[in-house]
């Protein structure tokens, strides 16, 4: 029973990494699937391993010790090794792979992601997917933490040196105003006397427009600033105002798109770019791969559908790679 004690082991390891990354006991229990009173054993079985104190637990927030700060070092480049190995041998034969964890967009989860998984599912047979949707922020910020395995999201800045990037696909930012609201001719001149439906600066895409206005010098009213697509366009739809978002993000709220028009955005151009991030060296070809079936989904389910239907999108609607 001693000896137990003094034995270091990979969930200690992985306990004590999220316990110092969310700065609390509670949030690395939330992290990892686990209750506060396990995390709490398992670290205080690794100190006792360690024969040290690893973490102030009493601090608001929860810090390491120095003994600590040492120790993390190593736990960091333990993981990091575990999570290489385990990538190896399930590279060595795909049908060993049993779980990947991954983090898309919610522009997706209608089309592109049931078709996704449907596909990877049939050849993967013993694999079990876990799947996280939400905001590009947060799922970089799971990938980071290692609490998923790959994410596709929009890109929301320069990629760090333990990314794996393959971009994917290309959108420009456009107008989407009521059906009929908006007659041919000085569109911008339209849409001045129009309220505007904000999306959320609270999100990096939120954030993209606004700054871009700013950048435009342009000032526009805006009373509602809404955090889903299906939310905003649900008020662009009744009448209430336009809106500025992505191709993507029309197509992605379908019940309101016969009552709402796209048209081109009447100032800069402005794009996203989407793309499939994984961590560096860890999962082999698998994201390269999954990069081009994406490509082969997006152009056969997005791109294609949309610039039948509107034409004018042809070549700012793209796939990339």
């Amino acid at each position: 029973m001693a000896a137990a004690s003094r034995r270091i082991t990979l969930w200690g390891v992985e306990v004590f990494v999220a316990a110092v990354e969310e700065q609390s006991i509670s949030a690395a229990a939330r992290r990892l699937g686990s209750s506060a009173a396990t995390v709490s054993q398992q670290l205080t079985n690794l100190e006792t391993a360690l024969g040290t104190t690893l973490l102030n637990r009493n601090a608001r927030p929860v810090t390491p010790t120095p003994a600590g700060e040492i120790f993390l070092r190593r736990a960091n480049a333990i993981l990091r090794e575990a999570e290489q190995a385990r990538a190896e041998l399930a590279m060595a034969d795909l049908s060993r792979l049993t779980r990947l964890r991954l983090g898309m967009i919610e522009d997706f989860d209608a089309d592109v992601t049931p078709r996704l998984l449907s596909e990877m599912g049939a050849e993967l047979n013993d694999c079990q997917f876990l799947l996280e949707t939400g905001a590009s922020h947060r799922l970089f910020d799971l990938l980071q933490a290692r609490a998923l395995d790959v994410v596709v999201a929009s890109d929301i800045g320069s990629g760090a040196d333990w990314m794996e990037v393959h971009p994917l696909f290309e959108e420009p930012f456009v107008v989407a105003a009521p059906k009929g609201a908006l007659a041919p001719g000085d569109l911008l001149r339209q849409l001045r006397r129009l309220p505007m439906v904000q999306y959320t600066t609270r999100h990096h895409m939120g954030q993209v427009i606004a700054s871009h206005l700013v950048r435009q010098n342009l000032t526009l009213t805006h009373r509602f600033e809404l955090d889903s697509y299906h939310a905003v366009l649900a008020m662009v739809a009744a009448g209430t105002g336009w809106t500025i978002l992505t191709p993507l993000g029309w197509s992605h709220a379908a019940r309101f798109r016969d009552a709402v028009e796209l048209h081109p955005l009447p100032l800069e151009p402005l794009s996203r770019r989407i793309s499939l991030v994984a961590r560096r060296d860890v999962l082999g070809d698998m994201p390269a791969e999954m990069a081009v079936r994406l490509r082969r989904l997006l152009a056969e389910v997005i791109v294609g559908p949309a610039t039948r239907k509107l034409p004018w999108l042809e070549g700012q609607l793209r796939i990339l790679g």
